[in-house]
């Protein structure tokens, strides 16, 4: 049995198909798989069953599955002991983003680390909450940044900032002169959403809760439509389909010519963006470093949080 094995039934576990775990463990598919067989035949189980679309773990699977991550946890432990007895700043750091948060923080972030800790260079990945975690419970990453709530994975947090919504329309829109908007008002009009799996969806329809039925609903699409990314969504708002909200930061600094972006009505929705990781990565000064070069960017609109 060796790491690399455990690596691959993570992977497999992680991503139901034998081919893209392969590609997430930058090995071929034959390699994988004969690998994965060697470990089933060692421990004379069946780890995984094998349908026609797609890979479903058995249940003594999911709990070595569970055991396998706990293990490359652990052996990741030992490295960043030994690396941050060196130097804790020392080496790459693996950082996940959600989505909805990546386009608007990362480009002043990686400059700011760049130039206050150049020995550390940010090793990127953009991706759903769901997904980001997974990727820090089997070590594949050191820390993320996401929005709250989220699945409470025993995961140590440190608050980010605080992010206030606000409504995207069209210049022509009735609503574009508007110093303020209610929530209550958007119950008329046409909201287009992220797609079902970004968790700033879910911000939106708890600020507009009667869009939610929308969601299953075949007549939907005559009052919303679901996007890919919130630039898509904006491109459909200034072309006339409806409005949308947007967190605060994917405002551009210059004034949009075919889009109004206006403040809520107190009480203003807001999220919590927070930097996670894991309670055994031993680099803290990292996390500092990371946590500092966030708090150097602009952050327009955002209310800090340092506690």
């Amino acid at each position: 049995m060796t790491l690399t094995e455990l690596r691959y039934i993570v992977a497999v576990a992680r991503e139901r198909h034998f081919g893209r775990a392969a590609e997430a463990c930058f090995v071929s598919q034959p390699t994988l798989s004969v690998a994965v067989k060697k470990l089933e035949d060692e421990l004379d189980v069946k780890l995984f069953e094998r349908g026609s679309a797609e890979i479903s773990v058995t249940a003594l699977g999911e709990e070595i599955v569970r055991q396998a991550q706990a293990v490359l946890e652990q052996a990741q432990s030992i490295k960043e002991i030994a690396k941050r007895g060196k130097d804790p700043l020392g080496g790459p750091l693996r950082l996940g983003v959600i989505y909805t948060i990546g386009p608007y923080l990362l480009p002043d972030l990686v400059r700011n680390t760049i130039t206050r800790v150049p020995q550390m260079p940010l090793m990127l990945q953009e991706n759903f909450t769901v997904k980001l975690l997974e990727m820090l419970r089997a070590g594949e990453l050191d820390c993320a940044i996401l929005a709250e709530p989220f699945p409470d994975a025993g995961l140590a947090v440190a608050p980010l900032y605080d992010e206030p919504f606000m409504v995207a329309v069209p210049k022509t829109h009735a609503l574009a002169q508007r110093e303020h908007i209610g929530a209550e008002e958007l119950k008329r009009e046409t909201m287009l959403l992220l797609g079902t799996g970004h968790c700033f969806r879910d911000h939106v329809l708890d600020v507009c809760p009667e869009f939610a039925r929308f969601s299953s609903d075949a007549e939907g699409i005559r009052k919303s439509f679901e996007g890919s990314s919130l630039e898509t969504i904006k491109h459909m708002v200034a072309a006339g389909m409806g409005v949308t909200v947007v967190p605060r930061l994917s405002v551009p600094a210059e004034p949009h010519p075919h889009l109004a972006f206006i403040p809520f009505d107190a009480p203003v929705p807001t999220r919590r963006v927070v930097l996670v990781w894991r309670r055994s990565f031993t680099r803290y000064e990292a996390i500092a470093a990371l946590r500092n070069a966030v708090y150097a960017c602009p952050l327009e609109g955002v209310e800090r949080l340092t506690g």
